[in-house]
């Protein structure tokens, strides 16, 4: 039976990811905080955003509402 309310969004999950213009799940790596100087150029861009897999983007699509 239908309540006639709105599902709430996880906060802890609207915080680690979003969706980007073209519908994926993105989110933003690990190890880009502090300590950078020691790390390569090539490797702090690589650490930007990542991409989730079709299984694993269903399941947070449908934790965001």
């Amino acid at each position: 039976m239908a309540t006639g309310r709105k599902l709430k969004v996880k906060s802890a999950a609207s915080k680690r990811f979003f969706v980007s213009g073209t519908g994926k799940i993105r989110y933003h790596k690990t190890n880009k905080r502090h300590l950078m100087t020691s790390k390569s150029s090539k490797r702090t861009r690589s650490l930007k955003t990542g991409t989730l897999e079709k299984g694993q983007s269903d399941n947070i699509r449908k934790v965001l509402g």
